[in-house]
């Protein structure tokens, strides 16, 4: 069991984040994975920096910890030879210790280039393609492409790492996880979910699996939960409202009702390391091996000292 720390760019500054990273390497953290977004989730954000910028300043400010994205769409806002050339820039910086993190995306990020929003089919087509140009564009050399919905002209990389970087694929249904056993090298997901993992491995999959814990530490359940609430609200929404809503204002609606109790159930709220322990273990239970551990609590230096101190020394050995 590996045990990664998420940085939220939605809720803090670029350079907060880069600090946050040298401390999760300082407290003992295997990975940091850094969201990829244009806009944040709700009012209360107040950040979305450039995640390929952040990891090029951790890659510099860090010597051991690996570093991911949690996760990329790789086509819209950008196109796969960028990601592509991204990912490749990033793993030769921080020496192989990068993974890169795709999914099909939510309109909250890609609306903004003015391209529309596909149906969710189409944007399982576009992940595909995109993984078979980032593939293409890493064995080296030139290379064309022409596909159902993207094209490559006359396309390399010159600068490329002597071992690709891992891909691990966002999954939130079966079909997402087969593409993720087919074209990547690793599982992502948000929800402890062991049929996720059995249809990955049910179609070859035997790489990692990643997921994300929610927590949220503080002196008591009462103010973990609450901050929780204004920081996260949006994550009890689940997919289908991710993947759609285009702004913090719509997501501020979506969720108005959603109330510090309603946090309380599903992350891991409070000091005591024993309710942490019982949220992380649902994803261990349903077979992830890289749990990315995330603080919606309102000290961040206080949730360091604890998982360096209480959580950590536990959580590896499950």
């Amino acid at each position: 069991m590996r045990i990664g720390f998420k940085l939220m760019a939605e809720a803090y500054s670029p350079g907060d984040i880069v600090d946050q990273a040298v401390a999760a390497e300082e407290a003992g953290f295997d990975f940091v994975e850094v969201s990829d977004h244009f806009h944040p989730w709700v009012s209360e954000h107040e950040h979305s920096g450039f995640a390929f910028s952040m990891l090029a300043a951790i890659a510099v400010r860090t010597s051991a910890i690996e570093l991911a994205t949690g996760v990329t769409c790789p086509f819209l806002r950008y196109h796969p030879a960028i990601v592509a050339q991204a990912a490749a820039t990033t793993a030769l910086l921080s020496d192989g210790r990068f993974t890169l993190g795709l999914g099909a995306g939510e309109r909250l990020n890609e609306h903004v280039v003015g391209r529309g929003w596909p149906a969710v089919a189409t944007r399982h087509e576009m992940l595909r393609e995109s993984l078979e140009i980032i593939r293409l564009l890493w064995s080296g050399g030139y290379h064309s492409y022409d596909g159902k919905h993207l094209r490559l002209e006359d396309a390399r990389v010159f600068d490329l790492p002597a071992e690709p970087p891992r891909i691990a694929v966002a999954a939130g249904g079966s079909e997402a996880a087969e593409l993720a056993a087919q074209y990547g090298d690793a599982l992502f997901a948000t929800e402890p979910s062991a049929d996720l993992v059995t249809a990955y491995r049910q179609a070859g999959g035997d790489g990692p699996r990643y997921a994300e814990v929610p927590l949220s530490w503080a002196d008591s359940v009462e103010a973990a939960a609450e901050s929780a609430r204004r920081l996260f609200r949006f994550g009890v929404t689940g997919w289908k409202v991710h993947a759609e809503l285009p702004t913090p204002v719509n997501f501020d609606a979506a969720t108005e009702l959603v109330t510090a109790a309603h946090m309380a159930e599903q992350f891991g709220c409070g000091p005591d390391v024993k309710r942490h322990i019982e949220v992380a273990s649902r994803f261990a239970d349903a077979g992830f091996d890289r749990l990315a551990l995330i603080n919606a609590g309102p000290d961040m230096d206080g949730f360091f000292d604890f998982a360096r101190t209480e959580l950590l020394p536990v959580l590896q050995e499950v």
